[in-house]
């Protein structure tokens, strides 16, 4: 856990970028998806420049800075005003912070699943028993259920990258989450989000296109104790910080688990 650092050690502040929306909260075709999967008016970005070089190995004190920028709790309070969020209305004493493996430049990350037995040759999930969920399908027992023989289909690593994460949240979604019979809309809506999060370089000499941003989760305490995302810990509750490190741009991707907006 970083806590009391950045008043002795390097400081980061914070400006929001509101006319920098990302695609996939104003494509009506992804939001009538996120409205289905519950997600909708649950699920964000914001963006925010900062004025300060930026290296990995600072993140833990780029994270308190964040939550305890005047400019972002502000920002981040007005968005909080709906059910969903939980206003951050006490100072942040601590925070979380979890490196996420970001390096995927392509979609074949999730070729192994439409050959291990989970999808049929159309696409389509295939439906699978469950104790305890009646509408059950090999897609969610894959990502949820580690003694299920798909587990592993897609690797260990490969399991930890962000663009596996965005895809797994995506197909868990929302309190009330309708889930889809084919794997498109959650694999088309991955790469749109991933397109719109990430940024990405192409070297001049080898052609080679390399991942430039920096992603970590992140989950901040106050006096009470746990506050952003959630005073709970659900899986479906998130947040990831994206960072930019050349054009010193950040954005908080987030949700908070819950009934999503029933109308766009």
């Amino acid at each position: 856990m970083a806590g009391e650092q950045c008043e002795f050690e390097q400081t980061f502040s914070f400006s929001p970028l509101p006319s920098k929306k990302p695609s996939f909260l104003q494509d009506r075709d992804t939001l009538t998806l996120l409205m289905k999967w519950s997600m909708l008016g649950r699920i964000s970005a914001e963006s925010y420049s900062f004025d300060q070089r930026f290296h990995p190995y600072s993140s833990d004190r780029f994270a308190l800075c964040f939550f305890r920028d005047p400019d972002v709790v502000s920002s981040l309070s007005r968005q909080m005003t709906a059910e969903a969020w939980m206003p951050l209305d006490k100072p942040v004493v601590s925070v979380d912070v979890e490196p996420v493996p970001c390096t995927q430049v392509s979609m074949e990350l999730f070729d192994p699943i439409y050959s291990c037995g989970v999808l049929r040759p159309s696409g389509h999930v295939v439906k699978c028993f469950h104790d305890v969920y009646p509408d059950y399908d090999e897609l969610r027992q894959m990502l949820q259920e580690e003694d299920s023989e798909h587990y592993y289909a897609v690797g260990r690593e490969e399991r930890g990258e962000f663009l596996f994460r965005l895809f797994k949240h995506l197909c868990l979604g929302g309190e009330l989450c309708q889930y889809e019979d084919t794997i498109d809309p959650y694999i088309s809506t991955t790469k749109q989000i991933y397109k719109d999060l990430i940024s990405a370089q192409k070297d001049p000499e080898t052609k080679k296109i390399s991942v430039v941003s920096t992603v970590f989760k992140v989950c901040a305490y106050d006096e009470s104790g746990q506050c952003y995302p959630g005073r709970r810990e659900k899986e479906q509750t998130f947040a990831y910080l994206i960072v930019d490190p050349f054009k010193r741009h950040v954005t908080l991707f987030h949700h908070c688990y819950g009934v999503g907006n029933f109308t766009l």
